[in-house]
């Protein structure tokens, strides 16, 4: 599977729709900013393409097969991974919170040994056997995402993951992202500050009224242009 579609995409709220034929394209170590406003349906966008939530109408397309929605959660369950605003800690260390994200089929020096890298990885060593829950929120974001580095997922979509974050939290989230993307990771971000992710992203599109706009940027005055159908959102290499 090289680059993943997504179209036909419909959602309501008590009979309203809140998306409303989406079609967006996700390849493989590019970024996605998606913006809009409070109840654009940003997360419940999220929330369909991460297998929680059953959409009215839906198809992805692999390149080789076109998939609804209950071929695409099987298929592609262990293949895309969300993160929450607030991502779930378990209770115990961040040692122990990077060793639940590891199969158990992981033999014992192997699971020290990708521990040891993904905390190195997210500049976690420090805090290595630490209570997950004691941690300030840009710590709590930086386990997760050595969470999702040690999983190792082909799609990562995000849900605010710079909220309430000081410049250095926040850069330091921005540089994991970067390199998730930089090894191949889609990443789909839903964020209202889209500035703070200006050098991560390769297309950024604004939801409104249930519909998907392309935002262009020059001399950092934001345009916004309607999606046509036909319009392919991304280009370049696949997910793999």
């Amino acid at each position: 599977m090289n680059t993943l579609h997504f179209r036909q995409i419909h959602q309501y709220h008590s009979k309203r729709p809140i998306l409303n034929g989406l079609a967006l394209r996700l390849s493989q170590g590019e970024c996605c900013l998606l913006t809009g406003d409070n109840g654009a349906g940003k997360t419940t966008l999220l929330r369909i393409l991460g297998g929680f939530d059953q959409p009215k109408q839906f198809e992805a397309d692999t390149g080789f097969n076109l998939l609804n929605w209950s071929q695409y959660r099987k298929r592609l369950r262990d293949s895309v991974l969300y993160l929450h605003q607030q991502p779930y800690l378990f209770e115990g260390s961040v040692r122990d919170n990077l060793n639940y994200a590891l199969p158990r089929a992981v033999d014992k020096a192997q699971r020290h040994e990708r521990i040891r890298q993904a905390l190195q990885w997210a500049g976690l060593e420090h805090l290595a056997d630490t209570a997950a829950k004691t941690l300030s929120g840009g710590e709590y974001q930086r386990v997760a995402l050595a969470r999702a580095w040690l999983r190792q997922p082909r799609i990562l979509l995000l849900d605010e993951p710079t909220a309430n974050m000081d410049k250095d939290a926040r850069l330091r989230t921005i540089q994991l992202l970067r390199q998730l993307r930089d090894d191949g990771v889609a990443l789909l971000i839903a964020s209202h500050d889209p500035d703070y992710f200006s050098s991560l992203v390769n297309q950024h599109l604004h939801l409104q009224d249930g519909i998907l706009q392309t935002v262009t940027s020059a001399l950092r005055l934001a345009t916004i242009v309607p999606l046509t159908p036909n319009t392919h959102h991304y280009s370049g290499a696949g997910l793999s």
